[in-house]
């Protein structure tokens, strides 16, 4: 038996990368997956990967998380395609990061947009859907940049916006508590997905300069995360909400 089991999880950003394991991994637990990303073929390529491995995975795409009304859209989707939703993982975020002052406004809401609005336009409209439920939960997968602030590369909107990305979970933990939903916050620290690793290439001066702050000197794999959202997802967590869990290496131990 998984820890899932009989559990409807959706899931947003489910193309690659974390949001890919995700779907992966809480499949494996037994859950039902609905996987939602603007990337239409390669959220297909994931759900693909899910049934091959066993699993029950429904791909919504395209959806573009920063459009309300589209978010409004796929939620309903999303409760139809096995009849409710037990828990909700935010994964999906989109940034852009520079220096003050030199960071434009367009830079600046577009991060917010991507990193903030994301995660509260799904959990508005999928809030009613998990009441009705009798309760569930809602994982917010924010940054280790919502506690400490980063020099490599400069953050200021990633940073405000993951701030506030913990400050909305405590929220929809007081909330959501009256309703049976429990709200938490994972905080990864730097984590090497297939994007990044092909990003950074061979540039290690880089690749060290961004784990200069995390204790155990590396980039955290992808299901280093990912597990303890299963972990959070599942009945063994119940009396847990309202929390932000750091996944950094120790980065903001010190």
């Amino acid at each position: 038996m998984g820890t899932l089991d009989g559990k409807n999880v959706l899931i947003t950003g489910t193309s690659g990368g974390m949001g890919r394991v995700a779907a992966l991994i809480f499949a494996r637990e037994g859950a039902r997956i609905i996987g939602t990303d603007i990337e239409a073929e390669a959220n297909a390529e994931t759900a693909d990967l899910v049934r091959r491995a066993g699993g029950e995975m429904t791909s919504l795409a395209p959806v573009d998380l920063t459009d309300p009304e589209q978010v409004r859209l796929m939620a309903e989707d999303a409760v139809d395609a096995y009849g409710g939703l037990d828990v909700v993982y935010n994964n999906a975020a989109m940034q852009r990061f520079g220096p003050m002052p030199d960071f434009s406004v367009e830079d600046w809401r577009a991060t917010e947009a991507g990193e903030l609005d994301i995660p509260f336009f799904v959990s508005k409209y999928t809030w009613s859907h998990l009441v009705r439920r009798g309760g569930g939960v809602i994982i917010n997968v924010a940054s280790e940049a919502g506690l400490i602030a980063g020099s490599t590369p400069p953050m200021v909107a990633h940073t405000a916006a993951n701030a506030g990305v913990i400050g909305m979970t405590r929220q929809l933990a007081l909330e959501g508590a009256p309703h049976g939903i429990r709200a938490v916050a994972i905080s990864p620290g730097p984590v090497l997905t297939p994007a990044s690793d092909r990003d950074l290439g061979d540039d290690q001066t880089m690749r060290d300069a961004i784990t200069s702050k995390v204790l155990l000197k590396r980039f955290a794999r992808p299901e280093e995360i990912v597990e303890l959202a299963a972990f959070l997802a599942s009945d063994r967590a119940s009396f847990i909400t309202g929390a932000n869990y750091p996944v950094d290496g120790g980065a903001s131990a010190w």
